[in-house]
């Protein structure tokens, strides 16, 4: 998921001579044709990289934190140089069919689901071929014509608490996992599950790194400067870097990942997890029900973050009609779901569209030549692996607590909190993401608690039928212990 939405200005009116085309590439694109010029196009894809590469540090953390069925972690390198070639794949594949200035990679929330959701239950593999189901559902959506259909079938107030119950979990995931919260053993004599720092208190200079670079982040965000996170990423792993040279009392903890600069910048990629799928392999191991659950909530975070992200950019690019639709959208919605199935296959979680996009839109791109600036760029990242490996939890998650918030702050208010029916069920969304750790609770209570609602105000018949199939597949799956099913 990508919710950082904050669009920059629009740039000037273009020349007169731009609008007529230039020769085949500026034909191909229709360059000229949507009033941007090969330089804009250039700016505009090197301005989307910038602002998106953080996820190249972000993905393979919050990954590689999780451990399968049988306790393994996968490896923060490898996880980097499958994280850059989807990336770069997904996008160049946006710009040469879909011909719109959108990049696409690993989307935060879906990444989070995979780690903490899927893998403990299975294995590695099995919990990506999970992934790519949830892809091959989705282009078999588009393919229907029924994605559009299927969208419209979630209330905007449900879809919204979605996107802020996965904002609200990332974020508690960003705390847990940079030391600032942690959670009070089982063994102690208290009935408060989390507490501060590992003690009660804030201890160490690692959670110290967390809290300055949380302040950068949200300060750069304020001032709206391009690339925030990104800059503060960085920023905060050389101050890691000194800390560590430097610091000798108290011991330092800092995780899976110890701030020291590499020997050599540069390393071919490790292609290790490319193709280590499993399609039905979970299904063995969690029940066929179970299973199509977890498959039904990864393919809901990239369904409705996806559409709301690709009509954003569009808009900005001024690229929709007279009607507000983006022409040939099947097209780009085809790519999404190809992206979903093909961050499964090489294990780096589903690849969406980056509202970050904005950022190249901004500086003039219109066009997927644009797209394919910024996937050449995290193809040739694909060789500056030990740079990412070099960045601590505690320099990355300060990312994941902005990135909740601006969700948040971007959902919240489209939500009619004067209508109890969908005010409801939305707070019940939200909240048990991250109070049961599952973004499928959250799911599953919403439209449980949004049907009977309804049914009871005597609304039952503006609920969708197919609304109605999925709450009784959740209210089964929750009463499975009781019947001895489970």
């Amino acid at each position: 998921m990508s919710p950082l939405a904050q669009p920059t200005a629009t740039s000037p009116e273009p020349p007169q001579d731009a609008l007529s085309p230039k020769g085949p590439l500026d034909r191909f694109f229709r360059i000229s044709e949507r009033g941007s010029s090969l330089p804009r196009e250039v700016r505009g894809g090197i301005a989307t990289f910038f602002t998106m590469a953080y996820i190249l540090v972000l993905n393979p953390i919050i990954l590689a934190s999780g451990t399968d069925v049988t306790g393994a972690h996968l490896n923060s390198g490898q996880l980097v140089t499958a994280t850059a070639l989807t990336a770069g794949v997904t996008t160049l594949l946006m710009g040469v069919i879909g011909n719109v200035p959108i990049g696409l990679a690993a989307g935060l929330g879906v990444n989070t689901i995979v780690s903490l959701q899927l893998a403990p239950k299975m294995t590695w593999a099995d919990a990506m071929g999970m992934v790519v189901l949830a892809g091959f559902a989705i282009m078999l959506l588009v393919a229907t014509g029924l994605r559009e259909r299927v969208m419209s079938a979630v209330p905007l107030g449900l879809r919204k608490a979605i996107a802020i119950g996965i904002g609200l979990f990332i974020g508690l995931v960003g705390l847990v996992d940079s030391g600032f919260v942690s959670r009070i053993p089982d063994a102690a004599h208290t009935t408060v599950p989390l507490q501060l720092g590992g003690n009660g208190h804030l201890n160490g200079w690692p959670v110290l790194v967390f809290i300055l670079g949380l302040l950068l982040t949200l300060v750069l965000v304020v001032r709206k400067v391009p690339g925030a996170i990104l800059i503060s990423i960085v920023t905060m792993t050389l101050v890691a870097v000194i800390v560590d040279k430097l610091a000798t009392i108290p011991a330092l903890h800092w995780g899976l990942t110890v701030p020291a600069w590499p020997g050599n910048p540069v390393a071919a990629p490790d292609f290790g997890l490319v193709g280590k799928v499993s399609l039905f392999g979970g299904f063995h191991k969690v029940g066929v029900l179970t299973g199509v659950l977890f498959v039904f909530t990864v393919l809901m975070s990239c369904f409705f973050d996806a559409m709301g992200t690709i009509l954003g950019v569009a808009d900005e690019a001024h690229l929709l009609d007279e009607k507000g639709d983006l022409p040939g959208i099947n097209k780009v919605l085809m790519i999404d779901g190809v992206a979903t199935a093909l961050g499964g296959a090489t294990s780096s979680s589903a690849n969406t569209c980056f509202v970050e996009s904005t950022a190249g839109v901004g500086e003039g791109a219109r066009t997927g030549f644009a797209s394919i600036v910024t996937g050449g760029l995290f193809l040739g990242a694909l060789f500056l692996t030990p740079l990412a490996t070099m960045v601590p939890a505690q320099a990355a998650t300060p990312a994941l607590v902005t990135v909740g918030f601006l969700i948040l702050a971007n959902s919240v208010r489209e939500i009619d909190w004067s209508d109890y029916t969908i005010a409801v069920p939305a707070f019940l969304t939200m909240v048990m993401m991250p109070f049961t750790y599952s973004i499928t609770n959250g799911i599953g209570f919403g439209f449980i608690t949004f049907c009977v609602l309804r049914l009871a105000a005597g609304r039952g018949r503006s609920v969708p039928v197919a609304l109605y199939a999925v709450a009784g597949v959740f209210a089964f799956y929750y009463l499975m212990p009781a019947f001895g099913l489970s």
